[in-house]
């Protein structure tokens, strides 16, 4: 694999203000040799132009936070990082590559998770180049490369992790974002480790289930939290009841057999744990009538 090299171009100012002032001298040269039918003049003229001319090409200037990947005859020469105005060999190629940050949104993906229900899923990836050679010279497209696998790592993070957790210990895609958004960033540096690209962050945008079992997993989620509640109402009334009967048991109020106390562990319960307001009943029997 091709690292990227310093290069060590000549300041370019310098031989900006050499180029021009050989240029101007072979003109006056020419027009010199003309005038005075001076053969020599015209020529070394005309030649100073011509020097001076294929000269220009060779300056090339770098703006702050980009990189120019110079190569000579298909070899690999350096890169130049340093912002200004530089002269190399005219015959180099000289190839703008931005080492800005950049960052871009997936497309919204349609994806199987752990459990295969179809979720829509999105990322936002935000990266920069931080080796020129690599990014030109060992992918094709680096712009595209890194769209192309950051939807890639996408599928497979989403394929890898159910939406929901349902209560047990999986990582779910809905409820650890964190964990999610971890994974997703390093399998991205994995794969544009090649490319000379360094992904900064990483994150999911867009998590829903698909258009088709939207309505179903509602009704689902809803189920599980009417179970959720319900198993929260009965937990803190059977601490209701047993907190009463121990009260009366305490406080010698009334001594129930085992018959009666079931029967006012059921009124109890049922009193506790209904959704609609308790009706009162008034008793003018005795305890056991």
């Amino acid at each position: 694999m091709l690292r990227e090299v310093d290069a060590r171009p000549t300041a370019g100012i310098p031989m900006a203000l050499l180029l021009i002032v050989g240029t101007l001298t072979g003109v006056g040269l020419l027009v010199l040799g003309a005038r005075t039918d001076t053969g020599p003049f015209a020529i070394a003229g005309a030649l100073l132009i011509a020097v001076s001319i294929f000269g220009f090409p060779g300056l090339f200037s770098v703006a702050p936070n980009e990189g120019k990947v110079l190569t000579l005859f298909g070899n690999y020469k350096g890169t130049v990082k340093t912002s200004g105005l530089w002269f190399s060999n005219p015959f180099m190629t000289k190839k703008s590559v931005s080492l800005r940050v950049r960052n871009f949104e997936t497309a919204k993906l349609k994806v199987n998770d752990l459990r295969s229900n179809p979720v829509d899923i999105g990322a936002i990836v935000v990266w920069r180049v931080i080796d020129t050679a690599e990014a030109v010279f060992e992918v094709n497209d680096y712009v595209q490369y890194v769209s192309m696998q950051s939807e890639a790592a996408l599928r497979t993070l989403a394929s890898a992790h159910p939406y929901d957790s349902h209560g047990d210990t999986d990582i779910a895609l809905s409820t650890h974002q964190t964990e999610v958004n971890k994974g997703l960033l390093e399998a991205l540096r994995e794969r544009f480790a090649k490319a000379g690209v360094e992904v900064i962050e990483a994150r999911i945008s867009h998590l829903a289930y698909a258009q088709e079992i939207a309505a179903a997993m509602l009704q689902r989620q809803q189920a599980s939290a009417i179970v959720a509640a319900r198993q929260t109402i009965v937990e803190g009334a059977v601490g209701m009841v047993e907190h009463a009967l121990a009260s009366l048991s305490a406080k010698n109020i009334v001594t129930l057999d085992d018959e009666r106390k079931a029967a006012m562990v059921s009124n109890l319960l049922v009193v506790l744990c209904s959704d609609r307001a308790a009706q009162p009943v008034v008793n003018t029997g005795t305890l056991y009538q």
